[in-house]
């Protein structure tokens, strides 16, 4: 069965960082593209980042570009990003998911405010 955890949302104000994980487990890893989606309060899910199995290859969103870094550990089965210089507009909840598959986690609330 696929889990996707997500972890380390929070309460952050503008121009601060925050590290979101998403912990993996019932499916190869490290065969698998992983992407970021957010879904704004209020808005329809969309796209923030993509990377390849091997971490060789990543794509951004425009809004993602030169703040957010998506990475990953195939030994520890975990995607991570690396979310800098926050926007109240990046409120949202953000979501792993595996490339190819419907599959959801329960998502990491971030709360960009002053």
């Amino acid at each position: 069965q696929v889990q996707l955890v997500e972890s380390g949302g929070g309460l952050v104000q503008p121009g601060g960082s925050l590290r979101l994980s998403c912990a993996t487990s019932g499916f190869l890893f490290s065969t698998s593209a992983m992407m970021w989606y957010r879904q704004p309060p209020g808005k329809e899910r969309d796209f923030v980042a993509y990377i390849t199995r091997s971490g060789d290859f990543t794509n951004y969103a425009d809004f993602a570009k030169g703040r957010f870094t998506i990475s990953r550990d195939n030994e520890k089965n975990t995607l991570y990003l690396q979310m800098n210089s926050l926007k109240i507009e990046n409120t949202a909840t953000y979501y792993c998911s595996i490339s190819g598959r419907p599959d959801w986690g329960q998502g990491a609330r971030v709360t960009v405010s002053s």
